[in-house]
Parts: C-alpha cells; sequence; structure tokens
C-alpha cells in the first residue's frame, strides 16, 4: 500500500477493487487517438479503473474518502458489464495497518455511485449490515437525497442496498463541511447534482481530491469530462475553477480510479513535476 504525507496528514491507498469500463464513456467527446496516448486501452476498448478508497490519517483519527466496491455487491452479469477483476480488501488493508472498521471515525463520500458506495454495506450472513459500523458518513444533501430518490438515468447506479442499511450514520452537508481543520468536503456538482471534492490543508500545502470530475491524471484537461457526467458544463466550470488555479498554487492532486498514479503534482505546461505512482504487481 502505497502512503503518502501532506503535512500532519498521512494518506493511504486500500485496496478497493478493480473495474474496466469503456475508454469512450470514459472520455466522452474526446476522440479516442486523442485520449488513448494518455492512458493505455485494451482490445475491448476499456481501460483499467480503480476503486481505492484512501485513509487519512490525522490527529489521532482514522477518516476514509469512498469506500471501494465493497464484496458480493454486483452479480455475474454487473462484473462482466462493468469488467470487475478484483473485489474490496478493505478489512484486509486495514488489518495491515493495525486497524478494524470499527477504528474509522468517517468515511467522506464524494458522492454515491455504486463503484464508490458498495463498500458502506457488508453481507453478515444474508443481511446487509454497516461495513464502518462507528463512522459517520458525510456526503452532500443533494447526493442523498438523490441516492435515496433517484430518477430513470440514477436509478442504475444508485442503490438501496448502499444507504439503507447505514442511514443512521449519514450526515450531510450543503455548500461545505470541515470534518477537521483542513479537512474539508466541498460540494461541486458536475458528475452528479451532489458530487464533492475533498481538499486538504497542511501549512501552505494543498491536496485536491477531485473525485469523478478528474478521475484519473488523463482528465487534467478542463475539458475531457465524462460521458457519464449529468452536468457535463458544471464539471468543466469546476475543474478551471480547482484544476486551473490548483496548478498555480504547486497543490497535489490525488487519485480514487487511477491505475498508474496515487498523487502528482503538474507545472503550468501539464507536465508532471512529482508523483507517488501505484505499485503494480
Amino acid at each position: 500500500m502505497e502512503q503518502f504525507k501532506l503535512g500532519e496528514f498521512t494518506l493511504t491507498w486500500l485496496k478497493g477493487g478493480v473495474t474496466h469500463l469503456d475508454g469512450g464513456a470514459m472520455f466522452g467527446v474526446v476522440p479516442k487517438p486523442l485520449w488513448s496516448k494518455k492512458y493505455p486501452v485494451n482490445e475491448k476498448n476499456q481501460i483499467e479503473l480503480r476503486t481505492d478508497p484512501i485513509l487519512i490519517q490525522y490527529g489521532g483519527k482514522n477518516f476514509l474518502i469512498e469506500s471501494g466496491i465493497g464484496v458480493n455487491k454486483l452479480d455475474s452479469k454487473q462484473k462482466r458489464n462493468f469488467g470487475v477483476t478484483e473485489e474490496s480488501e478493505i478489512e484486509q488493508s486495514l488489518a495491515e495497518l493495525g486497524l478494524k472498521t470499527k477504528d474509522i471515525d468517517a468515511v467522506l463520500m464524494t458522492h454515491l455511485h455504486f463503484d464508490h458506495a458498495c463498500g458502506l454495506t457488508k453481507w453478515k450472513g444474508d443481511q446487509l449490515v454497516p461495513t464502518f459500523e462507528n463512522a459517520v458518513i458525510y456526503t452532500s444533501e443533494i447526493e442523498w437525497e438523490e441516492m435515496r430518490n433517484p430518477n430513470i438515468r440514477s436509478r442504475n447506479t444508485y442503490w438501496k442496498e448502499n444507504w439503507e442499511p447505514i442511514q443512521t450514520q449519514v450526515e450531510t452537508f450543503q455548500e461545505e463541511k470541515e470534518i477537521v481543520p483542513g479537512l474539508k468536503l466541498i460540494h461541486t456538482g458536475g458528475h452528479s447534482a451532489g458530487h464533492a471534492i475533498v481538499q486538504i490543508k497542511s501549512g501552505d500545502q494543498q491536496l485536491l481530491h477531485m473525485a469523478d470530475l478528474m478521475p484519473t491524471h488523463a482528465h487534467r484537461n478542463v475539458l475531457w469530462v465524462l460521458a457519464y457526467d449529468d452536468y457535463p458544463m458544471t464539471s468543466i466550470k469546476q475543474k478551471q475553477i480547482w484544476v486551473e488555479e490548483g496548478i498555480k498554487l504547486n497543490t497535489w492532486f490525488s487519485f480514487y480510479h487511477d491505475a498508474f498514479y496515487r498523487v502528482l503534482q503538474w507545472d503550468e505546461e501539464g507536465n508532471i513535476v512529482n508523483a507517488l505512482h501505484r505499485e503494480r504487481l
């Protein structure tokens, strides 16, 4: 497991599983000859996408960004369609760090699509129960409302199995929520109406977790947004605000889906100047 320190914050990427989704869908209207130079694609036109939660440790507290793809939460057809080749090993990852699920104080959910939220619940016999039994689960008010009342488009990704068992643990916010000093969820919209990003500040250092506004390093271009985005123009606007300004401030950017980079910095010409790579076996 890779670790990265930002001042007083320690980030560790856990094993959350892996999917393989259509590259065209992941890059929207961008032509394949362009995006395929930035991110490898297989013979099925799929790209490898991790679903690895980030453990944030600060002041004796343990926080997670996202929850992974879960275990036995998808049937065989779904696994085939979403190219799932690994499921979550969150409990094993935590055990390697001397932690258990009960030690997680909060889970910061940027949004509640299945590939981010399946790990919030787990099977105990034939019943679904909360995975992180003591955690407060933070998500935007808009996202929580759509999770419970999805529309004709979003009902395929907002699943009752992922919210019904944990509803008493959920705390919502509107524009932003500071979890502890320097760690904040900020509502952006774009990928979904309730989508949020995570900002970490320590001293003069900043890290931005753009979630699905920038799921991989290949999505740095503000115009390269997903066909999955419900509000693509909002995604573009938010990337202009956060990515372009962040690069000027030497911001670190972290990823949930990237199969190659965990965190990196770009210069203003778009060159990667510092990076932590994912260990590939």
